[in-house]
């Protein structure tokens, strides 16, 4: 397993749409392993495929249990994921693994339905609320080519910005 380099903001491939993923293989199963590795690495608790350079309709799901620790037994590993239901509103303080150092609240749906594969290509269907569905529709924004600063309001986005160029200085 390798730990892969994770885009950050603004990188333009982020903004690419990911396509549908047709093999169900070997390679497909060392992306998915190499994925959570570096999402692990990273106390990441989701990553898209996108987010890694590679444009496929991908996603990984793990989250903490009661005591703050994630078990790779919880991991969800969602391909080709497709919307059956959302329904309500929810604001949740949101960050991301590809703008780091950035948190703010975004307005979401409070549940969601979802059909998609497994890694087997094996058909699913999954229901979720609370943190499940905001790390759902946050990683499928990515494959969407959309980051959760394009969903703010424009006066925190320009807050955003601002505080983007200076980080940039700061590292220069």
């Amino acid at each position: 397993m390798a730990i892969l380099e994770i885009l950050k903001y603004p990188n333009p491939t982020l903004k690419k749409v990911s396509q549908e993923v047709e093999s169900f293989d070997a390679d497909l199963h060392q992306l998915l392993d190499d994925m959570y590795e570096t999402m692990r690495a990273r106390n990441g608790i989701g990553l898209a495929a996108i987010q890694v350079g590679i444009q496929k309709r991908i996603l990984l799901i793990n989250l903490p249990r009661e005591d703050d620790t994630q078990h790779k037994e919880d991991l969800l590993e969602i391909i080709n994921p497709v919307f059956l239901k959302q329904e309500g509103a929810t604001k949740w303080n949101e960050g991301c693994l590809s703008v780091p150092e950035f948190y703010e609240e975004v307005e979401r749906f409070a549940a969601i339905t979802l059909a998609y594969q497994d890694r087997f290509g094996e058909k699913k269907i999954l229901a979720g609320d609370g943190l499940l569905a905001i790390a759902i529709q946050h990683e499928i924004d990515h494959l969407n080519g959309i980051l959760f600063v394009d969903k703010l309001p424009i006066l925190k986005r320009k807050k955003f910005e601002k505080e983007l160029k200076k980080a940039r200085k700061e590292l220069k």
